[in-house]
This record gives structure tokens, C-alpha cells and sequence, in this order.
């Protein structure tokens, strides 16, 4: 019985420190070798149609039931695969990276008209935010400057770019469920982190030339800085009042991953976010760290303190890199050490990073999310 309990807690533990200590802060050399074992995993991952993920594999039975549609899963797994590409977009260089990312680009081309999976599930948002993301960064990488498939992704961005307008919440948002009733065509329910999500890939499409409505971002960063709180936090979902005797989720320590993804938005749509702002969002992030590490693994979502879940962690580490590289430099070499280690301590030996269960969709996009980071900690 021992046995099993240290077994157990050795499974679903996640401040087993797999890096090096934060006293010894990680080399550049250190860095780059966990860009490449975390490359190495997504290569040997790849399914035979270039996307990545799947419905297989799940160690827990809570989603199975819950998310059956096969729609949702094709959202995911263009979601997951977007991310993917933006990855090896950005620190993949060999030619086995550049072949892996060719057909995984196809893919997004292939599978832009990601349908609703139902009444009350619009994951499909998360196809597009990423699968736009994906794309417009390979767009814009020199080595599809004169190639063919350049040209067809310039061809399907727009249908992206169509899909996230129309499926734009009614208060200028998005989200992944729609917990309102009656369920409407433009969904209702939308939530902070997604809509600033969405705000990230839709600024890199302008970046690169495409042409973005303009409406429909502006609204969006107005639903950011609605959910903005006093408490230096941000509402979870977009409320017509926010809540300001803010509880669990909403308190900052069940905000930590949501203050850095819509300070990248503000940052990335041209908004003014004062430096003491983000150094406030960046400072709990790490004093706080350990409300993240306590959700990670854990089987059901928001069962820790705050609500905090799982997927919370390695996508509040993406965005937090996206606001250090906002910062001043001698600002930057404050945070990137901790970036570092926060991520590099959860890599496993087969070079994956995950942090919540999710069927094959979970060490792919943990990957992603980790590659990007540190890849930018290197500047």
C-alpha cells in the first residue's frame, strides 16, 4: 500500500524538479539543448497527415464522456498543430524541422472550416486563434518567401480571419463553451484569456499584411480592458458588471496566467500599459508560481486553489515571455532566468512538456508553448 501511495504522488506530482535548481540559473547552452530535445519530441510526433494530436491516449476518463464530438477534436487538433507550426516557425532549423512544418502548414490549409461542434461548444474558436497564428507565422519566415505554399496560405488566412469575426461574442469577446440560454448563432459567453488570445494572432495577421478587421479588434481590446479589476487581475469570463469583491478564480492568484496573455494583447494592439503594471502581473507570476505548479496534472479542471487548472501553466509562461520581451533590457534579464527554469524543470526525458492531461493534444501544445518561450529568452 506504501508502495502505491509513493507511486501515485510521484505520477501526479508536478514540483518534481526535472531542470537544473533556480539557484544555478539555466546556461544559454542548457537552454538551446532543451530547444532541441523539445524539437526531437515534436518531429517524432507528427501524425502521417502533418497535424499533431489526437483523441487517444487519455490517462483519465473525466473528458471522454464530455468532449465525444469529433468536431471538437479536429478544433483541437488544428489548434494544436497551429501552435506547433509557430514553433518550429520560430526556433525549428534543420531540414527535418522545415519538412515537418511543410506538412503541417498543409494541414491548416486543409482544414480551415472548422465547423461549431455544437450548441454549446465552440471550441472551434481555439482553431482559429491558433490555426491563424500558425499560419501567419510561417508567412511571414523567410523560407517561405518565394514558396508556392505561401501563396496558398494567403489564399485561407482570410477564411480564418472570416471565421473569428462571425463567431465573435455578441459583447465583443470569445470563448470555448456557451453556457448561456437559449444558445444563440453568435455565441454569448466569452471569456478574457481567449479573446486576448485571439487578440495576439489577429495583430500578427495585420503585422503581416493581412487585412484584419479593424472593428472587430477594437472591440475585442475594449472587452480586455473591461475585465480589467482593481486588484491588478482579470475577470475569467467577460461579465456585463465585473465583479469587484472578486472570489477564487477572479483574485490574482487565480489570475496569474491571464494577466500575462492580456497585457500581450494591450502590448501587441498598440495599447499603453504602464512598466509598473506588467512588472506587478510578472512579479505575482512568479512569487505566486507555486497556485500554478499545485493545478498541474491534476485530472479535473479548476479542483485547486483559485480554480486554477492545469492548462493554466504553460500558456501563462508563453504569454509572460511575450510581455518580458516588451520590457527594458536590464528589466528582461530579471525575468527570463525565472522563465527559464519554470519551464526547463517540467520537461520530461522524452523532451515533451505538458501540464494537464488531454488525450495527444497535451505534450504537442505544451511543446509549442515551452519552445516559443524560451526560444525568446534567448533574444
Amino acid at each position: 500500500m506504501n508502495v502505491l501511495i509513493v507511486l501515485v504522488m510521484l505520477a501526479v506530482c508536478p514540483l518534481v524538479a526535472f531542470g537544473a535548481d533556480e539557484s544555478a540559473p539555466a546556461t544559454p547552452a542548457q537552454v538551446r539543448s532543451a530547444i532541441a530535445q523539445g524539437i526531437d519530441f515534436l518531429l517524432r510526433d507528427q501524425n502521417s497527415n502533418g497535424s499533431w494530436g489526437g483523441p487517444q491516449d487519455s490517462l483519465t476518463t473525466w473528458s471522454g464522456p464530455v468532449w465525444s464530438n469529433p468536431e471538437s477534436h479536429r478544433a483541437w487538433k488544428v489548434a494544436t498543430t497551429g501552435l506547433c507550426v509557430a514553433a518550429l516557425a520560430e526556433v525549428g532549423t534543420s531540414d527535418a524541422a522545415a519538412s515537418a512544418t511543410d506538412r503541417a502548414v498543409k494541414f491548416l490549409i486543409d482544414n480551415a472550416d472548422v465547423k461549431r461542434p455544437s450548441e454549446w461548444d465552440t471550441m472551434n474558436n481555439w482553431a482559429y486563434i491558433y490555426g491563424l497564428q500558425g499560419l501567419v507565422a510561417a508567412y511571414g519566415h523567410p523560407r517561405y518567401a518565394d514558396s508556392p505554399l505561401r501563396v496558398e496560405i494567403a489564399r485561407v488566412v482570410p477564411e480564418y480571419l472570416e471565421n473569428l469575426a462571425r463567431f465573435q461574442s455578441i459583447n465583443g469577446g470569445w470563448g470555448y463553451l456557451e453556457f448561456n440560454i437559449p444558445c444563440t448563432r453568435r455565441p454569448q459567453w466569452a471569456t478574457s484569456f481567449t479573446t486576448a488570445a485571439a487578440v495576439v494572432a489577429l495583430t500578427e495577421a495585420k503585422r503581416q499584411g493581412f487585412a484584419a478587421d479593424q472593428r472587430v479588434l477594437e472591440r475585442a481590446v475594449r472587452v480586455i480592458n473591461h475585465c480589467r479589476l482593481p486588484n491588478g487581475g482579470y475577470t475569467y469570463h467577460v461579465r456585463t458588471i465585473p465583479n469587484l469583491h472578486s472570489e477564487y478564480i477572479d483574485q490574482v492568484k487565480g489570475s496569474l496566467s491571464r494577466i500575462q496573455v492580456c497585457h500581450a494583447a494591450l502590448l501587441g494592439a498598440g495599447q499603453e500599459v504602464p512598466l509598473n503594471d506588467l512588472e506587478f502581473g510578472l512579479a505575482h507570476f512568479f512569487r505566486d508560481h507555486r497556485f500554478l505548479e499545485i493545478a498541474m496534472h491534476k485530472p479535473v479542471p479548476h479542483e485547486a486553489y483559485y480554480y486554477n487548472s492545469g492548462y493554466f501553466y504553460l500558456f501563462g509562461h508563453y504569454y509572460a515571455a511575450l510581455v518580458i520581451e516588451r520590457l527594458p533590457p536590464a528589466e528582461r534579464s530579471v525575468w527570463w532566468p525565472k522563465l527559464r527554469h519554470e519551464i526547463m524543470k517540467v520537461q520530461q526525458k522524452d523532451g515533451s512538456i505538458w501540464d494537464y492531461d488531454m488525450h495527444r493534444y497535451d505534450k504537442p501544445y505544451g511543446v509549442a508553448f515551452g519552445l516559443m518561450a524560451l526560444g525568446r529568452s534567448l533574444e
